[in-house]
């Protein structure tokens, strides 16, 4: 495919292959972007901005729409386009381009609904006869910088809400997964949007993402990615505005009280979805010590039985990482666990960049595969004593993003969402949860700001105060 922007669909003097993660096969190729096509980019980006500054909401609302009913009908073209250049199966990518559709359909409705509000000056002393208001404007140009795990949907997380408030927008995709965000310009272009205002760039992070970070153009830069990177980004950014959406270990509280049943369902799915590729999946199960038996004899059947391989074969439950290199780091981070004195439970081995889905018992806060994020299909578990000790476990980190209790207990469920530091908190169900349309943030070095669309079109937009000083 072609990289677009400056109106036009482009090729670049070098190519990079893309390919599926299962076999290395070339499924196609993208231009290697420079940063001199980002400046380039910009350039045509700021006319862009103004004409979407122009625009009504409600044609903002009507582009939004028709490019969620295109991508209804392009729905099984995008699931196996995700599927085949990420590496999930092909379930999860229908899944994905399905909730994608509804980001953009939700981001149509919230561009109805951009609005200040009446502030009521005359309840300040000596202010008598002022009449107060606030007005919401676009930022003018929005950067998307995305990462390889969602890389449709948290595209549209980026762009549809961009869109919604009235801005241009920039798109960095990963280099492994640009296919999507290149289709989604495809489709955002047919449903009407100007050609100005909108740009996807192909190519090395290292290079495209400080052009485009430093450049005094970008107001505003919402970023999904690592908390080094994010913090790097941070740094270049200096007075733009950001959203950082970074890493995590989510953890998992079983107490002693927890139906069992319900918790091995919740942890199976969000500890291995997307081979573990997910921001809040399940990582430390922080298990009671009365119940610890009973619930890995529970747990280990159930992951045995997820089949791992192709992503596009029908009976995988779970496909091969993005990158080999990625294989072998959770495989390593397994094998030291086990030499420091955790339990190989089940599962362990790699075949390329398929790793099996693991279980390892016994694990001290401190190893690896506990106190960073590990990106893979394993979890670790660890004993507490009592409530107190779960949550200070639980927080015993430096992320943030999601965490989960299972508990019958009111009061320790009350206890855990006001002293657990986390911007994601689920009662009876495991870290990996999200409704599209909810504020969607971390705390600590699990980033700043928030998505969902109601929520982005917000810090995608400038608030400015009106004051009518009437006689």
């Amino acid at each position: 495919m072609q990289m677009f922007f400056g109106g036009q669909w482009r090729d670049g003097a070098e190519k990079i292959d893309v390919a599926n993660p299962y076999n290395g096969e070339v499924i196609d190729t993208v231009p290697r972007g420079t940063a001199g096509d980002v400046d380039a980019a910009l350039t045509t980006l700021v006319q862009g901005a103004q004409i979407m500054k122009a625009m009504s909401a409600w044609d903002r609302c009507q582009i939004l729409r028709n490019a969620a009913q295109i991508m209804a009908r392009r729905e099984e073209e995008l699931g196996r386009t995700i599927s085949s250049e990420e590496g999930k199966i092909l379930a999860e990518g229908n899944l994905e381009a399905s909730r994608a559709r509804e980001v953009i359909e939700v981001s149509a409705e919230e561009a109805r609904r951009v609005t200040g509000e009446m502030v009521p000056l005359d309840a300040a002393p000596g202010a008598a006869g002022k009449l107060g208001f606030t007005l919401r404007v676009p930022c003018g140009i929005v950067a998307a910088i995305t990462p390889f795990n969602f890389p449709c949907n948290l595209v549209c997380h980026k762009i549809g809400p961009a869109i919604a408030g009235g801005n241009a927008v920039i798109i960095k995709p990963a280099t492994d997964t640009p296919l999507s965000a290149l289709k989604l310009t495809e489709i955002m272009l047919e449903a009407g949007l100007p050609p100005e205002a909108i740009a996807c760039i192909t190519g090395p992070g290292s290079e495209l993402g400080r052009a485009i970070c430093e450049d005094a153009r970008v107001r505003k830069i919402s970023f999904t990615g690592s908390f080094p990177v994010g913090e790097e980004i941070c740094h270049m950014a200096g007075m733009k505005k950001v959203t950082m959406e970074l890493g995590s270990n989510s953890p998992v509280i079983i107490m002693d009280d927890a139906d069992i049943e319900t918790a091995v369902k919740a942890v199976t799915a969000t500890g291995y979805g997307n081979a573990g590729q997910t921001c809040i999946s399940a990582q430390r199960i922080l298990t009671s010590g009365k119940i610890y038996g009973d619930f890995l004899d529970a747990l280990k059947p159930s992951v045995e039985a997820l089949p791992a391989g192709d992503q596009l074969e029908p009976n995988t439950k779970i496909g091969p990482l993005v990158r080999e290199t990625d294989a072998e780091r959770v495989e390593s981070w397994i094998r030291q666990a086990v030499d420091s004195g955790a339990t190989l439970v089940t599962g362990g081995e790699r075949d390329g960049s398929v790793c099996q889905p693991t279980i390892l018992g016994d694990v001290s806060p401190d190893m690896r595969v506990s106190c960073e994020e590990l990106f893979g299909p394993a979890v670790a578990l660890t004993r507490f004593d009592n409530t107190d000790e779960a949550i200070a476990q639980a927080n015993d980190t430096e992320f943030g993003l999601s965490a989960g209790i299972f508990t019958q207990d009111v009061d320790r469920a009350m206890k855990f969402a006001r002293e657990v530091d986390s911007g994601n908190l689920h009662i009876n169900w495991a870290s990996q949860w999200r409704a599209d349309l909810m504020p969607y943030g971390g705390v600590k070095h699990s980033g700043t700001g928030k998505e969902g669309p109601k929520y982005a079109v917000r810090e995608m937009t400038e608030e400015k105060m009106v004051v009518m000083h009437l006689k």
